[in-house]
This record gives C-alpha cells, structure tokens and sequence, in this order.
C-alpha cells in the first residue's frame, strides 16, 4: 500500500508500479502516470474538471482561474495571459530579472550558501511581485505568506483542513494585493477594469504569486540539485554552456516542482481499463509522466542532453497550463547560469534532497564554492 511518506519522500517507485493509472488510499484518488493518459485527463476539462469543492488550492484562497472551468475560467485567465506571452515576457523581464540575479548573488557572504533562500526564494517573489504591479513587501514577508498559504495548500491534498496559518497568511496577502488595485498601470488594476471584483482579483493574484514562487523556486533548487549530485552532467554543461536549457528542461522532467494536479470526474467514464465513477477524485502525476518509460529511455537517469527532455508535463497542458512558464524559464535559466560561475560550486554534504506531496524540492540548497 501506498503510504503519504511514500509520497513525500521518493515517490517515483510507487508511481512506477501503479502505471498507467492505479487507485492510492493514502490520497482518495485515482492517480494517473503515464504521460498519454495524462494528456487525456488534462486536455479534456469537460468530462475532469477542478471546478469541484474538494479542489485544495479553491479551499484556501477561494474561486480562481486554476480552480475553475468554461466560461468562468477564461473570464478569470484572459485578464492575466497576454502579458505573459513569450515575446512579451522576454521583453519585459530579461533585464530586471537578470539584475535581481547580479544583486542577489553579490549580497551573498562568499564561500557558502543556502541558494534556495538566498537566490531562488527571493527572485521569484522579486519577479512576481514586479509582474503584477504589488504594492513593495519584503521577500521574507512574502515567503512568510507563501509559506503558510502552500504548507495548507499541501495539508488539504493530504486530507487535512485549511490550517489557521494558512487563512491568516492569505488575508494579509488580500490586503495587500487589494491595495495595488488603485494603481492604474498594474496588472492586477486591469484585471479589475476587465471586470473582475476584488475578491476575484486577490485569488487570481493568489494563484499566480504562489505559482510563481513555488515553480520558480522549485525549479531552480531543483535544478541546480541534479547538476551539483551529477558531476559527470555537470561538467557537460560547463564544458558546453547551450546545454543548460535542455539541462532545466530534464530536471523539470525528472522532479516537477508541482508533483501533481487533481481532477474530479464529471460522468462515469472508462480509462485504461479502469472504471471511474462520477465524482472520483483523478490526480495526474507530473512527477509520474515525466518518468514514463514509453516515452523517456532509462527514465530515471538525470541527462542533460537527452533529445526528449522538453515532453515532459511540469507545467501541466490542456486549458490550465502554467500561465507564466516562459517567465518561470527566463528565471530559471538566468539564476542557474550565475550560480554555475561560482568557482568550485559543490553541494554541501549536509544538503536536503526534494521532497514534497504536492511541491517537490530541497527544503535547502546549501552549497560551498572557493572564495
């Protein structure tokens, strides 16, 4: 029997042996990891939706463009989606992203560091607080709500209720973000103007920080991870710089900073074989999919030049693909090249490995390089 233990810590084992599809106790839910049914549920939003009240993310910060389907979520996603369109966001973010990488990286105190706190938490919440047009907080204070709002989140999937933490951070994050709304020329201002009412806008902009900062954070630790534990992958990329992009892209195949995203069904259906009854919880593994032998030979092994790496499903498909991916990528990419200029970099022996049910990372990055 699948354990949450299991889960949280190596899942991909477990993943391996229920694959295509297999019912988990520990979850409730049907958990799908094989890449082609994964597409299947994703892409087809009608027959499994997230617009159910079990849906973990809508119990925290309310009704959403990631918790809603039809009509209603283009209403909450059209307001958010062309600013965040390649062109446009390699546009508008490659230089404050890459002076937030130069000015983070030269605060830190040569010789050792926790990366994930010094480099990948502050960024992200830098780039998204900035993509949105909030009003200035501290990273620290930002991470703080995040924190807690995610750490619920992660509660809820497990079978938990909404943790007072959890409401707490996310009414202060309300007034935050409703205090940007007068600011004619942010994004979250015209999301207003486009129609939407306050609290539409706060769980919206909910969804996008936390989005962001969890998916850019987790990608990044993640994969400065998988280089800093494979030297062999490392030098490569060393050696040949180009390779970095589809370095990022296996990591994310590898260890998707979201694990996994849940579904309820809408009808009876049947789904390789299986038969799902309407209302049945059906959580696709991203972690799964990645590793899908079907498609990825030697599944399991971190490799930087692997012609494929890009299929993977880390930022999900179908209706509800990650809104900021190309921003999440552009991060990514300029934080793992600068960190990969420090001389020596090394990965400290007491340095976590990811973890996570729904979020799946180090819960540190600690690394040494020669000052």
């Amino acid at each position: 029997m699948v354990t949450l233990e299991e889960l949280e810590t190596d899942p991909h084992p477990a993943l391996a042996a229920i694959r295509p599809i297999g019912w988990v106790d520990a979850l409730g839910s049907w958990v799908v990891t094989s890449r082609a049914l994964a597409l299947d549920v994703l892409r087809d939003p009608s027959t499994f939706t997230v617009d159910d009240p079990r849906f973990s993310t809508a119990q925290v910060v309310g009704p959403s463009m990631l918790s809603l389907d039809g009509a209603a979520h283009k209403a909450h996603r059209d307001p958010f989606e062309s600013p965040f369109g390649l062109a446009e966001t390699r546009r508008r973010f490659t230089e404050p992203v890459q002076q937030t990488v130069d000015d983070l990286l030269a605060a830190i105190r040569p010789g050792q560091a926790d990366l994930r706190t010094a480099l990948a938490g502050p960024l992200s919440v830098a780039v998204v607080a900035y993509s949105l047009g909030l009003p200035p907080a501290s990273a620290a204070t930002v991470l703080d709500w995040y924190t807690a709002i995610s750490d619920s989140v992660s509660g809820v999937s497990a079978g938990r209720p909404v943790t007072p933490e959890g409401a707490a951070a996310f009414a202060e994050l309300h007034k935050h973000v409703a205090s940007g709304i007068d600011s004619s020329d942010s994004l979250v201002a015209a999301a207003a103007r486009a129609g939407l009412g306050v609290d539409d806008v706060v769980a919206n902009a909910a969804v996008l920080m936390f989005g962001g900062i969890e998916t850019t954070e987790g990608m990044i630790t993640n994969a400065l991870w998988h280089l800093l534990t494979h030297r062999d992958q490392l030098d490569l990329v060393l050696a040949d710089p180009s390779l970095l992009p589809n370095a990022l892209e296996e990591s994310l195949r590898l260890e998707p900073a979201a694990a996994v995203v849940d579904r309820y069904a809408t009808r009876d259906v049947d789904l390789a074989g299986v038969s799902i009854k309407q209302g049945d919880m059906v959580t696709v593994s991203l972690a799964g999919a990645g590793r899908d032998p079907a498609v990825f030979e030697r599944p399991d092994d971190f490799d930087v030049r692997r012609p494929n790496a890009r299929r993977h499903l880390a930022f999900a498909s179908g209706p509800h693909i990650c809104l900021g991916m190309h921003l999440t990528r552009l991060e990514a990419f300029a934080a793992v090249e600068a960190a990969l200029k420090l001389p020596g970099l090394r990965l400290s022996p007491d340095s976590p490995p990811p973890r996570g049910l729904v979020f799946r990372k180090p819960s540190a990055l600690k690394v040494l390089w020669d000052a």
